[in-house]
């Protein structure tokens, strides 16, 4: 889902209620979509709106055929053509198919499966919602689909009738260093989607004034990252040079399942690297999951362009490109 759209929270907060809702999914869209498979908008049954499932071209249609489906307490798998002119005024290169489900709250989508799938998503536990479009038959898996949970990529399966949802964790980044290119890369992690913490227990460094607003552990990062949990829709970024400080993240880092793992320091500071977890008992498929030097070479410079560099590279990893 786009980083992470709290779209279920909302219907599942505004059935609590006592208000009926429904829950908007997009299942197929054209390849420019302002909106990804798996994004959600949520209807309520007096007309409130939370969410969007496109650039605003279907969203009227989209509202009026999930109150009918409120109504009729049923789902509907909607399909829109978008021209070529609607297309370019919602910032589109072309137009284009995007086909959207509908799913009443209680009546279709059962509460109790939307309550687990929330509370599943609280707990930082990746869940799949997987429905069969002809059958109606729908379930939570945990476990299942583990490309598309790595990939976050929400979408049909080859036999064009199961419907995969991926709801993933919100993605956090776990900095260890509070130097000037964290300074740098907190906001840019932030628009981008992750939840920022930084660690460092040097108090010069770790200070409210050159992070204002953001998470900071001055413990020892081995304790720190215990303390912030580490999981698949995790990245840690290592920025000390000192070893005293990275390594001991580092080998959380290694030991658990976080999607990246990134380390500053030249060539030979990464050699050095290398061979104190070789001595450590890691083994070098471990050790090969280190970015070092951090950063796709870009030929970054100053502590922004780093930054940049950074951010590129965790993304790529975290899309599967090489």
């Amino acid at each position: 889902m786009d980083r992470f759209d709290n779209s279920p929270e909302t219907a599942l907060r505004w059935y609590d209620e006592g208000k009926s809702a429904a829950l908007a999914t997009v299942v197929e869209t054209w390849g420019s979509a302002p909106r990804r498979v798996g994004a959600q908008l949520v209807i309520g049954g007096d007309g409130r709106i939370e969410g969007s499932v496109s650039g605003g071209c279907v969203e009227g249609a989209v509202i009026v055929e999930a109150l009918e489906a409120i109504d009729e307490k049923e789902a509907r798998l909607l399909e829109f053509g978008v021209s070529d002119e609607d297309a370019f005024a919602v910032g589109l290169a072309c137009g284009g198919t995007i086909r959207v489900l509908v799913e009443p709250i209680g009546s279709v989508l059962p509460e109790a499966m939307l309550r687990e799938l929330v509370d599943a998503r609280a707990g930082r536990e990746p869940v799949i919602y997987e429905v069969n479009v002809e059958t109606g038959q729908r379930a939570l898996k945990r476990d299942a689909y583990p490309q598309r949970v790595r990939m976050d990529r929400s979408g049909f399966e080859e036999d064009g009738k199961t419907f995969v949802a991926v709801h993933n964790p919100p993605l956090r980044l776990i900095i260890v260093g509070a130097v000037h290119i964290a300074q740098a890369l907190v906001p840019m992690a932030r628009i981008a989607g992750y939840d920022p913490a930084i660690i460092d227990p040097r108090d010069a460094f770790a200070s409210d004034s050159r992070f204002p607003g953001e998470t900071i552990l001055t413990d020892w990062p081995d304790e720190a990252v215990a303390k912030l949990g580490l999981d698949v829709r995790t990245a840690v970024v290592l920025l000390t040079h000192d070893p005293k400080l990275d390594d001991p993240a580092l080998e959380s880092a290694l030991r658990a399942g976080v999607f990246y793992i990134g380390a500053l320091g030249s060539t030979r500071t990464h050699a050095k690297r290398v061979a104190r977890l070789t001595e450590a008992g890691f083994t070098k498929a471990q050790i090969d999951r280190i970015h070092g030097p951090i950063g796709l070479d870009i030929g970054a410079a100053d502590p922004s362009e780093i930054a940049v560099a950074i951010l590129a590279q965790m993304t790529a990893v975290l899309r599967g490109k090489a």
